[in-house]
């Protein structure tokens, strides 16, 4: 007998931060074996709506019934006591331990009084074969690639036997085999009965999953979406409240001069494999790759942070050889890594802290820090970036991922660098938020630098690049201008097939 009645509402639900409204009178429906996308640009409040969902935190008006009761999520444990599992999009696991250990953490099963090790081994490989995972429940999960450690924490989740499944930016780490494999067991959770939230900003996945998309906008219901309204153009007018015509703001500009020269490089990922390439000012050179290519091995023995086994790396004329990061600012490189939260940013420091840490040896006087000059940039990128704080004292921390990327990025134009690296630049943002990034790729551009950038996503790969450098195994099989750019000739080259 069908259900008539959803199994999950959230009525009128606010939340408020310091200085931030992060929920707005916000509500949603969830039926019984439903995925429902929950999208939105960075700061709407999905994340935020999520973490109250999975008892992280409490709100501060409204309610949340479940089957019809109103039900208190005063925990995560309690979360889970309703059948609720929220998959972090910042991985929760302990990382010292084993798969195993991770996926009854807190609820292992015991024999005797001792925790039953063949129990665990035994429940964790069915939990495994289930995602898809070829690992052995003992091995150590800090062996893992981040994409196995995503798998590792949706088996957790489901070993929760949750009726109610939130899935925050789920294949924002896995290769398109993982996420393949994912869309498949969201399929047959779905056909289960288990009801799925599901968070994206790849608006692709969610065309093809979602059963129906509620849309949020500056912390308040924006609209919805039935399962034949999904598309695209529909979502992006709804995230951000306007058509968004040209995604990809390009205008030809003429190469100058040859400003970084790679020659023989070999990584110590690959040390088998050695690249040649050159960037010119004026350039947006992308470099694409499935997952393991080495893509952001090149971009990390660049600036000096891995070192190099073999190669020449020039720049501007100039010799870099065992060269340190201060040695590649120093000749005008700037890098922003993938992971802004671990490597880009100190998140505890405010927005000013941040800004200024690049430039810190530059603005001192007299050994101690000029305040009026640390300020004065601050102010300046702000500005420049049009990034959105409510003071240049906010935490970093509890800025959207669109605006904590513009830190990043801010922090090193500072520098006024020649070459910025960026190392999936619009990873975990939303699309108006993809877009500013875009527009300050090409100003970059237009103003003589030259970019060189990683992205795993094939429309940003074709729709910013003048040249394509494609990697496989460590070295570039092949490279591609704008006039013979498809996704067909990239995933060609991608697989190995090295260009005539």
């Amino acid at each position: 007998m069908p259900h008539t009645s959803p199994l999950l509402q959230v009525r009128g639900v606010f939340k408020s931060f310091p200085g931030v409204k992060a929920l707005r009178n916000v509500s949603l429906t969830l039926g019984h074996g439903e995925v429902l996308a929950v999208i939105g640009e960075n700061g709407a409040g999905k994340s935020t709506l999520m973490k109250i969902l999975g008892g992280v935190q409490q709100p501060d008006e409204g309610e949340i019934l479940l089957d019809d009761k109103p039900v208190r999520i005063g925990s995560v444990r309690e979360a889970a006591s309703h059948g609720i599992a929220l998959i972090h999009q910042e991985l929760n696991l302990s990382d010292n331990l084993d798969i195993g250990a991770n996926l009854f953490l807190g609820r292992e099963p015991s024999r005797f009084g001792w925790i039953n090790q063949a129990r665990i081994r035994s429940d964790a490989q069915t939990l495994l074969n289930e995602v898809g995972l070829r690992h052995s429940p003992s091995t150590v999960v800090s062996t893992l690639a981040i994409g196995h450690q995503q798998m590792v924490e949706i088996a957790k989740s489901l070993s929760l036997e949750a009726r109610v499944l939130i899935m925050d930016e789920p294949t924002s780490s896995l290769s398109q085999k993982e996420t393949d494999q994912l869309f498949q067991l969201v399929r047959k959770l779905r056909d289960r009965g288990v009801s799925i939230v599901y968070i994206s900003h790849r608006l692709g996945e969610v065309k093809e999953l979602a059963d129906r998309v509620v849309v949020l906008r500056d912390g308040s219901n924006a609209g919805e979406l039935g399962r034949s309204e999904i598309t695209r153009e529909g979502m992006v007018r709804l995230m951000v409240g306007r058509d968004l015509s040209q995604v990809y703001p390009r205008t030809t500009h003429s190469p100058g001069p040859t400003l970084l020269q790679v020659q023989n490089l070999r990584t110590t990922a690959h040390p088998r494999s050695r690249v040649h390439f050159a960037v010119k000012e004026r350039e947006i050179v992308g470099i694409a790759g499935l997952v393991g290519a080495g893509r952001t091995e090149v971009l990390r023995a660049l600036f000096g942070i891995d070192p190099c086994l073999e190669g020449t790396i020039t720049m501007r004329g100039r010799g870099l050889e065992n060269h340190t990061p201060a040695d590649a600012i120093q000749a005008g490189m700037a890098l922003a890594p993938e992971d802004r939260k671990q490597l880009g940013l100190i998140l505890e420091m405010s927005v000013l802290e941040n800004l200024s840490l690049a430039s810190l040896r530059r603005d001192q006087h007299r050994g101690f820090l000029n305040r009026r000059a640390e300020t004065d940039v601050c102010l300046q990128t702000l500005k420049q970036l049009q990034v959105k704080t409510p003071s240049v004292d906010q935490v970093v921390q509890f800025l959207s991922g669109g605006n904590q990327q513009k830190i990043v990025l801010g922090k090193w134009l500072a520098m006024k660098p020649k070459l910025i690296l960026l190392d999936e630049p619009t990873r975990g943002i939303d699309v108006g938020a993809k877009q500013e990034i875009y527009r300050l790729m090409e100003q970059l551009a237009s103003e003589g630098l030259a970019v060189l950038f990683v992205s795993s996503e094939m429309e940003e790969i074709i729709g910013m690049s003048d040249r394509v450098l494609v990697m496989h195994e460590g070295r570039i099989t092949g490279e591609l201008t704008r006039s013979n750019l498809s996704e067909e000739a990239i995933m060609r080259l991608a697989t190995g097939e090295v260009a005539a």
